[in-house]
């Protein structure tokens, strides 16, 4: 896979469909490696017009790890008491960075849970960048919505997993918590899956970094209802990692934004819906290619 030297860090990602179609770039959640997108998602958003780009994010997969940093003191990043090694705002950054090496002015954005949020701290630091922005099962920084279930909570501290089967099984533990209830859990596949990334890049400290920048990032509510930005927001009606409220927040605070509140979808994207969620994400992106900007 390639990789480019991008605000400071070296970012690892790869591409999808025709360069000449429009730029489409998916940005991870929570210690997802961009092999953690589906290979036929992205295959159907190449399939429906768009160039896709998928990269790790800092810290994870194959971009660059942070460990000089130390340990994460999530607590105190969450109360203030500690400073985290960077931000969403960093995260955006890299992100904006990645697509001026890449050669591509702008870009369709779609990001998933913490994705979510650097694609909107991406938006909102760089409108020039960003021609449409989905955001998938995420939400605004204000800590009164979107809130975790406890039981989902408690999955985001855990103590790491040591071996990789105790990774494939934290990962069936996940998702029957946090998964979709209304679509089949399919074991072998989640089990494939958490595999292949302990085999390509395990970083459990890295993760760890990743949740101290979620905690100690600010509400981003007031910028984004003075976003000018085509705006396409999704989230699983049954998610108990974040809570609904964060999804409906998003659409409230950036103005015209449109929701989609998916019946029997948690935090996850079922693979019964690829289909479907391609083809919304296309219709909407696709209205506003190349946009002019006032």
């Amino acid at each position: 896979m390639p990789r480019i030297d991008a605000n400071g860090i070296t970012l690892e990602y790869e591409t999808e469909g025709l360069p000449t179609d429009p730029p489409l770039l998916m940005i991870s959640g929570l210690g997802g490696q961009l092999i953690n997108w589906d290979h036929r998602f992205v295959d159907a958003l190449a399939d429906r017009g768009f160039f896709v780009v998928r990269f790790d994010n800092r810290d994870v997969g194959l971009s660059t790890w942070f460990d000089e940093s130390g340990p994460t003191d999530v607590h105190g990043a969450t109360s203030g008491r500690a400073q985290p090694a960077y931000l969403l705002a960093d995260m955006a950054e890299d992100a904006a960075a990645l697509l001026g090496g890449l050669g591509l002015p702008s870009a369709h954005v779609l990001g998933v849970s913490m994705g979510g949020m650097i694609a909107q701290s991406l938006a909102i630091a760089h409108a020039d960048r960003v021609d449409s922005l989905v955001s998938i099962m995420s939400t605004t920084g204000d800590r009164s919505v979107g809130q975790a279930q406890p039981a989902a909570a408690a999955l985001l501290v855990r103590p790491p997993a040591r071996d990789r089967d105790e990774v494939m099984d934290q990962a069936i533990e996940s998702r029957k918590i946090f998964g979709s209830p209304g679509f089949p859990l399919h074991e072998d596949q989640v089990r494939a899956q958490a595999s292949a990334a302990f085999d390509r890049a395990f970083h459990p400290e890295g993760t760890a970094r990743q949740l101290a920048a979620i905690v100690a990032s600010p509400d981003r509510t007031a910028e984004l209802s003075r976003l000018d930005c085509p705006t396409l927001v999704i989230h699983g009606e049954a998610d108990t990692l974040i809570d609904p409220s964060g999804g409906r927040a998003t659409a409230a605070a950036v103005p015209g934004a449109e929701l989609w509140v998916v019946p029997g979808m948690g935090h996850h994207l079922p693979p019964e819906l690829f289909d479907e969620l391609a083809d919304r994400i296309a219709t909407h992106a696709h209205a506003h290619d190349g946009r002019t900007r006032p």
